[in-house]
């Protein structure tokens, strides 16, 4: 029997089930599938941007964006609360950005996913996918990476459990879709017996965040089904669609 919804980390995810999947689900929590979430609740859109890609941050201004940090909004989620709609960022991360764009030559349908919208990505994948296999990505993190610094080189996966839960929050709003493989089962069970505002606030990633004086973004992260955007990648460009 095979499997309708599958889960894999990372980069060698998305390498993985790009084949297979009508429709890819790229979950990174902390933060640009958050930040995507609230620039779209603001009627705005996102152009992901490869890590450190010079060329990929001036064909995003060519293409009118504006690039995170040139003001005031940046990668983090409570940057953009207000960000005004019409807005066109371009968002660079070493996680989220780089799979989406990995992703989007895959040949699959590409969602950006979080806690916040979980039950909206999850009925869009379903319609999408119509039928079809649908593979959720939580990016996770890579050791090495310090978003302070120029640093290139990306270490090895380091699975976070924001991403964890991401991910399996919105397997478990795709209950009765089909068979899930024992990845995707595992992380909809601990969404759903987690108390996921305390394991934000508790995980590796959200007392990094809170010691750099940054706790309101993962507030913001822990809201779970706070929003009914769903982001879809259209050429290049996250939109609601």
């Amino acid at each position: 029997m095979g499997v309708d919804i599958r889960l894999e980390w990372g980069s060698e995810g998305v390498a993985a089930l790009g084949a297979d999947c009508a429709v890819l689900v790229v979950v990174d929590v902390l933060s640009f599938c958050t930040t995507t979430d609230l620039v779209l609740g603001n009627g705005g859109r996102v152009l992901p941007v490869r890590w450190h890609d010079q060329r990929g941050e001036e064909a995003a201004k060519a293409r009118g964006a504006t690039l995170a940090g040139e003001k005031h909004w940046t990668l983090r989620p409570s940057s953009v609360t207000e960000i005004p709609s019409g807005t066109l960022l371009a968002l660079p991360s070493p996680n989220g950005a780089t799979l989406c764009d990995a992703a989007a030559t895959a040949g699959a349908v590409v969602l950006a996913g979080c806690l916040r919208n979980a039950t909206a990505v999850a009925a869009r994948a379903a319609e999408l996918a119509d039928g079809s296999p649908i593979g959720v990505i939580p990016a996770g993190e890579r050791w090495g990476i310090d978003i302070r610094t120029e640093v290139k080189t990306f270490g090895p996966l380091r699975p976070c459990v924001e991403d964890q839960l991401g991910a399996g929050a919105i397997v478990a709003a795709l209950s009765g879709y089909g068979r899930l493989s024992a990845e995707a089962r595992l992380a909809a069970v601990a969404a759903k017996a987690t108390d996921i505002p305390e394991a934000l606030a508790e995980c590796s990633s959200g007392r990094e965040l809170a010691a750099a004086g940054h706790g309101n973004d993962v507030t913001l992260a822990a809201q779970l089904d706070m929003s009914s955007m769903v982001p879809v990648l259209r050429n290049g460009i996250l939109e609601d669609l």
